[in-house]
Parts: structure tokens; sequence; C-alpha cells
């Protein structure tokens, strides 16, 4: 009886020493098995981070990239708009050049055209003004009918264009002195003046010259030349600018 007892006891002990040795065991490798597992984790977020970092240094690096990408561009843009802006200057300031030289040929032609269309007007009026010659007798000043019909005739164009002067020139045939033709022609210009002035065109617009026997209308040495020489000549003038 006291041995199976003993024996009893001694077996109670062993389970409690092995069921003591169990739980150590257990709670060692729980111990381990915690220790790795934070090990795996510290590593797996050290991981995690640094794909995080390179991430968002991919990401920096990449925004970094647009921005200088785009700053490319806008300064692309800025030079094309003012290579442009240069462009549609120039085209301007050419254009400007051109019609500029056009209107001073524009300007041009209108003042050659103007001056042109008055000259013509001019000689056309001068026409107009134009009286034929009168002939005298033979050392002589005075009027013959047909000269003073003549001048009758040249009279209203005067009195139309009274801004219009006239030079009554005296010329004689080659008989006589110098001197002497001088006077002559100067009277003959004379009488043909102071009758036009009668006839109604101011006297300050007539004027009158006497070349003598020194401007022949005919060089010939015969009655016929001389009758061609005896003569008043006349001459109309525009307004004096």
């Amino acid at each position: 009886m006291r041995r199976n007892l003993m024996f009893g006891l001694v077996a109670l002990a062993l389970c409690f020493s092995l069921a003591f040795l169990t739980g150590c065991a257990k709670k060692g490798a729980l111990k381990d098995g915690a220790v790795v597992t934070q090990d795996q984790k510290a590593v797996s977020q050290a991981a995690d981070d640094a794909a995080a970092r390179e991430k968002a240094q991919r990401e920096q690096a990449q925004r970094e990239q647009a921005l200088r990408e785009q700053a490319l561009r806008e300064q692309a843009l800025r030079e094309q708009a003012l290579r442009e802006q240069a462009l549609r200057e120039q085209a301007q300031r050419e254009q400007a050049l051109r019609d500029a030289a056009m209107r001073e040929a524009a300007g041009k032609e209108a003042t050659e055209k103007a001056k042109k269309e008055a000259a013509a007007k001019i000689a056309a009026i001068i026409k107009e003004l134009q009286i034929a010659d009168i002939h005298f007798d033979y050392d002589k000043y005075n009027l013959k009918p047909e000269a003073q019909e003549i001048l009758k005739n040249g009279t209203p164009a005067f009195l139309k264009y009274r801004d219009y002067r006239l030079v009554v020139e005296g010329h004689c045939d080659e008989r006589g002195t110098h001197e002497y033709n001088l006077a002559l022609g100067e009277k003959r210009a004379t009488e043909a003046a102071n009758y036009l002035s009668n006839l109604g065109i101011e006297k300050e617009r007539i004027k009158t010259i006497s070349y003598g026997k020194e401007m022949p209308l005919d060089k010939g040495h015969d009655e016929a030349a001389w009758e061609k020489n005896r003569r008043a000549h006349f001459v109309a003038f525009p307004p004096a600018k």
C-alpha cells in the first residue's frame, strides 16, 4: 500500500515536471516567434518606406521635368510671339514705306498733271489772245483800216482774260539809220498800244518795245520783204506769279 502511494507520488511529480517543461518550451517557442515577426515587420516597413521615398522622388523628378518642359514650351512660345511681332512690325514698316512711296509718286504725278494742265490752259489762252501782225506804210506809223480791224478783233480776248499782259513790238524795214528806225518802231508800237487802250484794255497791261530794223521777219532786200518787216507784233504773257 505504501509502495503504491510512493509510486503514485513519483508519477504525479513526473507529470508536473513534464507539464512544466512543456509549458516553458511552448513559451520559448512563442517568444522566438514573436521576435521573428517583429523583425519581419521592421524589414517590411523599411522596404515600404524606401519604395515610398523612391516613388516620391520619381514623382518629384517627373513634376520637375514637366515644369522644365512647360517652361521651355512657354519660352519657345514667347520667342515665337516675339519673332512674329517683329515680322509684323517689319511688314508694317515696309508697307508704310510702300504707301509713302505710292503717295509721293501719286503726288508727283498729280503735280505734273496739274502743271501740264495749267501749261496747256495757258497755252490755249495765249493762243486765244494772239493778235495778228499789223503792217504800216513806208516811213509811217498811223494805223490803216485793216490794222484797226485786226486790233478790234483781238481786243475781246484781253477783256475776257484781264490778268494777262501784252507787249507790242515795233519793227521797221532795213532802210534808214539804226536810230531813226528805233524811234519809228517805238511810234508804231505806241500807236497800236493806244488804240488797244481806247478799246478797253488797261494801259498798265500793255508794254511797248522797239526793235527798229534789227529783227526782220523777212531777210530779203526787196519791196515784198520790206512790206512784211514794217509791222507791229503782239506777244501775250500770263499773269505774273
